[in-house]
């Protein structure tokens, strides 16, 4: 039988494995009244809840001649009818492996020949179908009864972001609860750590509330695209990090500080490496780090492809918001002479101060990526190349040469400065998402603990001497090549 692992791709036998499970699971789940009543009762009487204040509302606005109040609010109320149906999908998801787990019947399905794999999609479909039947359903009584009550008809574009958002928030929920299922010791512990999955997901129904109401239906697709990354990358780490020993074998977690003190200082220093039991000399230890820096080029060349994406949106925004002619006037190499000249009185403290922006902007972005999987990281490592492409791009609509202009103040200190940022950054990147591919012979916890010790060892060991450099250089070289640049 062929696995269906992280490292092969699923094929036909898979997914008829898959859905044999999944028809056990929802098989049960139908059977089960604490489950199904609930859903199909808030099925049928949330909707006609919602079709009253809905009625309520038109009447009371047309009253203030608001009608287009109402109007826009009635799609919000749409989006709530499918949303929380599907909130039933956590209780069902939770249950997956860590409630079989407490009733003792998770050992029989274990020990079949079902790959992992085969065994997560299979619970992911069945925690899915019944919350996702009863949203569909939900959203048809609602839109039928405000079409007799109101004679109040959707756009086609509004009735597929609706459905098509219930479907992806619904898979988000499915794949984090199934993640938290198969990593909890217990039910009580799941349901708990469950919290984390539903306030985003209601922070997030605000938002798009927000977008319904002032009918920014091309903001919604972005976003519908951003939550179906997010649903492949939780699916994707629930999969390398389900497996069936550890599930059967872990009864209790523990929170053991002094364990992973000595596990990060061991990989940090260097003494777990050589295996002796003594720390590395100076030498050894920045071979050992330098070591690393092969392991970082996908990291690095992904972080290129996203400093190019950002250059790409800043000149494009740059052409939809044009600075004003006043301010375009002041784009001139004579001002930014003007403007270097009043800096020499703090040439000194220059360095120190640059080194240390580039610190906080560093930790700002690993903490973040940490916190969201690397997304904002990368999102914050964009930024201030976005932001040099967008002031470039209004150097030229100034009539100003903006390869002089970048030239003369980005170049020379970006050479030294944007090869230890790509290294520092994919550095912090393959810590954040370790939870995608650890390694088999290794727990999740052991391989956070690693790469964040091989993080520090590239930002202290290789990074900050560099950005010390690229900081000396910014301060004393730069502003030279600027005035030869602009001033002759």
């Amino acid at each position: 039988m062929t696995a269906l692992t992280p490292s092969t791709h699923p094929n036909k036998r898979d997914f008829q494995m898959a859905m044999v499970v999944a028809r056990r699971e929802i098989r049960d789940s139908f059977r089960d009244w604490r489950i199904i009543i609930p859903i199909f009762l808030l099925t049928l009487i949330f909707p006609a809840l919602m079709n009253f204040t809905a009625s309520r509302l038109l009447n009371f606005v047309s009253d203030y001649g608001a009608e287009i109040v109402g109007n826009q609010l009635i799609p919000f109320l749409l989006l709530v009818v499918g949303f929380f149906p599907m909130s039933f999908s956590l209780i069902i998801a939770l249950e997956t492996f860590v409630g079989e787990k407490e009733r003792k019947s998770m050992e029989p399905l274990l020990s079949t020949p079902l790959s992992n794999g085969q065994l997560y999609a299979g619970k992911m479909v069945a925690a899915l179908v019944p919350p996702l039947s009863a949203s569909y359903l939900g959203m048809l009584v609602y839109m039928v009864g405000l079409y007799f009550s109101v004679d109040w008809r959707p756009e086609l574009q509004l009735v597929a972001q609706t459905l098509l958002l219930t479907t992806v928030q619904g898979i988000i929920m499915v794949a984090g609860a199934v993640v938290v299922s198969s990593q909890a010791t217990s039910v009580r512990a799941a349901n708990l750590l469950a919290s984390f999955i539903i306030v985003p997901m209601a922070i997030l129904i605000q938002a798009e509330a927000a977008a319904l109401f002032w009918g920014n239906h091309d903001g919604l697709w972005w976003l519908l695209l951003g939550l179906a990354i997010t649903a492949v990358v939780l699916m994707r780490m629930g999969l390398s990090l389900f497996n069936r020993e550890e599930l059967l074998g872990r009864d209790i977690d523990q929170i053991r500080l002094g364990w992973m003190v000595r596990q990060f200082w061991g990989y940090f220093s260097g003494k777990t490496q050589l295996g002796n039991g003594r720390y590395p000399n100076p030498i050894t230890w920045y071979r050992q780090t330098k070591a690393i820096v092969p392991q970082l080029l996908p990291g690095m060349g992904a972080l290129l492809l996203a400093l190019v994406g950002a250059a790409v949106v800043g000149v494009v925004m740059a052409q939809w918001f044009p600075f004003p002619e006043d301010l375009k006037n002041q784009l001139s190499g004579q001002n930014m002479l003007t403007n270097l000249a009043g800096l020499e009185v703090y040439m000194s403290a220059l360095p120190l101060f640059i080194l240390g922006q580039n610190v906080r902007a560093l930790l700002l972005q690993t903490i973040l990526g940490i916190f969201t999987l690397g997304v904002l990281g990368v999102l914050v490592f964009m930024l201030p190349w976005g932001v040099i492409s967008f002031i470039a791009m209004q150097f030229y609509m100034a009539g100003e040469n903006p390869f002089q202009f970048l030239l003369g103040t980005i170049i020379p200190h970006a050479i030294f400065e944007l090869p230890v940022l790509l290294l520092i950054g994919a550095a912090a990147l393959r810590w954040q998402t370790v939870t995608f591919a650890p390694l088999p012979n290794r727990s999740l916890s052991e391989m956070f603990i690693l790469r964040a010790a091989e993080f520090w060892r590239i930002f202290l060991g290789l990074g900050i001497p560099f950005l010390f450099l690229a900081a000396l250089v910014e301060a004393y070289v730069t502003p030279q090549i600027l005035q030869l640049v602009y001033g002759g």
